[in-house]
């Protein structure tokens, strides 16, 4: 019984774990890197026949070129609510409608403008690295309560914190390891 209480509490800060790298992950693809990408309007809610529906959900996207993305909508009367959704983002897109595909030109980014990117990725990179530690100190909770009810041993606890504070530190470089990734993209010219 004890074993299982332990087994469901470890199992429970991996799958916190992951879904915290996963959050990041998602932080780090909205931000524009001068490239095209899809990830960042793919999550926009367009106003469909008085629906907030996600882009995904309307349209494919193709990469032509590295600094052009096109949007190819599944119903052509959603293009004027799709150009105004993207216009409204304030992602510095200006989208071009040809009344079959919406294309978005990425212009190349200021020195400056980099910059700001790096420093809204290393806030979002901290963050997660909160929100992993925040996972820790709730599954330590878990634990020190179980220890109270006489269920684990102070040497058992002791043992599984160390393995809390192991997985906690391998999650924080994973992190860390994206950071440094999208911080090379942001500013490579």
């Amino acid at each position: 019984m004890d074993s299982e209480l332990v087994d469901l509490v470890m199992e429970d800060t991996r799958e916190r774990m992951v879904k915290a790298i996963e959050h990041v992950k998602n932080e780090f693809g909205s931000i524009r890197t001068g490239r095209a990408t899809s990830t960042l309007i793919e999550g926009l809610l367009i106003d469909y026949y008085g629906t907030e529906t996600p882009l995904k959900q309307l349209a494919n996207f193709s990469v032509p070129e590295p600094r052009l993305l096109v949007v190819s909508p599944f119903d052509k009367g959603s293009m004027a609510a799709i150009e105004k959704a993207i216009g409204n983002a304030d992602l510095g897109l200006t989208p071009s409608n040809d009344g079959n595909v919406i294309r978005l030109a990425f212009p190349a980014l200021t020195e400056e403008r980099r910059k700001t990117f790096v420093k809204m990725v290393k806030t979002k990179a901290e963050e997660g690295r909160v929100a992993l530690r925040g996972v820790r100190r709730h599954a330590r909770q878990e634990l020190e309560s179980l220890e109270k009810e006489q269920s684990l041993s102070s040497d058992e606890i002791e043992r599984l914190e160390k393995i809390l504070d192991k997985m906690t530190q391998d999650e924080v470089a994973v992190v860390d390891a994206m950071l440094a990734h999208k911080e090379r993209e942001l500013l490579e010219v």
